[in-house]
């Protein structure tokens, strides 16, 4: 989608379809008294009968009849204007763009509230509302996808600010859609082998430094966890580092894990046929690691910035990994299996152990881990658990912003006792119990002293319905809150 800037005036702008944003209370922007006054006091008239009334999400398309340039004008609910928010800004852009995806619209203008940080949340909403996927269909949709979008400054702006905001939120904004493409792809395609490549094609474009280790790299290291998971697909596993150094970076670096299970059966513990076919977004978490790395790297972010990706696919075949196994893991500790169901940990087990020798200054692992977490927070707040409170407090502030919220579990030493076995040092799942914070707690004995963050994206990572500006599908959940942590980081 391609953004632009314009400073004219809106009766005089020609265009398919003018975009205004509105309040609920009445109380509106001068550019919306103005069209109103061109259009004979008809905008107000639809709100004194309450035909439209500035609702959020509310949208109203209306057909201008050549009274002024635009040829259409959609009212843009956003609520009342003492509680308008970034977040809530980004929901009503998202929802105006999915109402104009129909024949014909392949482009709009927009006129928006005033204010740098709404003209950015509109440019997400906008540019994620609008995203699809659709590669794989051989008869394109009547209803074409938005490709141009206008934005008018009427002046409202300093020279050059519209256009930096513009550019810095359509590069966040492609790393969330490359992250939702990674996730959408099918099993057959996003193999480990896959996601390395992409990961090599990213760090050519961007700069990054990747490398990518094989079957062999990962046995001469003892990362026994992914070799486990892997050892019943004949898909090869791969272990991905992405590292991103700005030169005006400080400090230790941070260093982000990605699960990255390409397609999950279950194992040997099978899981039931009826929604298996969304196992493919179990590498949800590699998605919005490799999408962070990008985003960071096109922002050029002060930053020391690492992602690792343990990549397999977990399947049941005949030298697959089997309940009653014991495995060591590359820190050394054995961990008997009980469920081969619980195999996310195992990859991310060994990835956070090797995360130590960069000697972070944090560590915040992504995860479609348990189902456990879907249940107790369903598809609106990604769980988070870790060992830090500043840590967690500074995700939480940013989850806050970015509209990408995470509600915290305990992981208090009690659910330790789910995870003991009777014959290793650990087991790798505790029952029915306290899912998310025992796989938590698993996680926990694999990263020393360090700072750490564990974000359970299991809910998060993919929209059933679809919503305002997160269409049905994969969301890329986690690329913005990243992002946003990363920026808060570098002011302090």
């Amino acid at each position: 989608m391609k953004f632009l800037v314009k400073d004219e005036h809106p009766v005089r702008h020609l265009c398919q379809v003018l975009v205004v944003g509105c309040f609920e209370d009445g109380d509106q922007e001068p550019f919306f008294n103005l069209l109103d006054e061109e259009l004979g006091g008809y905008l107000a008239a639809l709100f004194s009968r309450k035909e439209f009334t500035g609702g959020l999400n509310k949208v109203k398309l209306l057909q201008t009849v050549g009274r002024i340039a635009p040829e259409s004008i959609l009212l843009m609910g956003l609520g009342k204007r003492g509680e308008l928010t970034a977040e809530k800004v980004r929901q009503a852009s998202g929802s105006a763009i999915q109402s104009l995806r129909m024949p014909g619209i392949e482009s709009f203008s927009a006129l928006l509230p005033e204010g740098v940080e709404n003209l950015s949340s509109a440019l997400e909403g906008f540019a994620l509302g609008g995203y699809s996927f659709d590669c794989y269909k051989t008869k394109p949709d009547e209803q074409k996808e938005i490709q141009e979008v206008t934005i008018l400054s009427s002046g409202r702006f300093d020279p050059g600010e519209p256009e930096k905001t513009i550019a810095d939120a359509a590069a966040l904004c492609d790393a969330v859609c490359f992250a939702r493409d990674l996730v959408s792809q099918p099993g057959n395609v996003a193999t480990p082998s896959y996601l390395a490549e992409k990961a090599l094609e990213i760090s050519g474009k961007y700069g990054l430094t990747c490398t990518v280790w094989e079957r062999e790299e990962m046995e001469r290291h003892s990362m026994e966890g992914i070799l486990a998971v892997a050892r019943g697909s004949h898909q090869p596993p791969r272990f991905i580092s992405l590292e991103y150094r700005s030169e005006e970076a400080e400090g230790k670096p941070v260093v982000l894990i990605g699960k990255g299970i390409t397609f999950d059966s279950g194992g040997i513990s099978l899981k039931p046929r009826e929604g298996m076919e969304k196992m493919k977004t179990d590498m949800a978490g590699a998605a919005a690691v490799i999408g962070t790395l990008m985003a960071v790297a096109a922002l050029k972010l002060p930053v020391h910035l690492v992602g690792l990706i343990p990549a397999a696919e977990n399947l049941p075949g005949g030298s697959a990994f089997r309940p009653g196994d014991i495995i060591r893991s590359m820190s050394g500790q054995t961990v008997e299996i009980v469920n081969t169901d619980a195999e996310g940990r195992l990859l991310l087990c060994d990835a956070l152990h090797y995360a130590l020798r960069y000697d972070p200054a944090a560590m915040i692992d992504l995860a479609t881990l348990t189902g456990a977490c879907v249940v107790a927070l369903g598809g609106f707040a990604t769980a988070l658990l870790g060992n830090d409170e500043k840590l967690k407090c500074d995700l939480k502030k940013v989850g806050e912003a970015t509209g990408e919220r995470v509600w915290e579990l305990p992981l208090w030493e009690e659910y330790g006792e789910l995870m003991k076995s009777d014959i290793a040092d650990l087991k790798n799942s505790g029952g029915p119990s306290a899912g998310t914070i025992s796989a938590a707690w698993f996680l926990q004995n694999f990263v020393g002293k360090s700072c750490w963050a564990h974000l359970d994206i299991a809910g998060t990572a993919w929209e059933e319905k679809g919503r305002h500006y997160l269409p049905k599908g994969a969301t890329g959940t986690g690329v913005r809150l990243l992002v946003g942590y990363l920026k808060n980081s570098v002011k302090k």
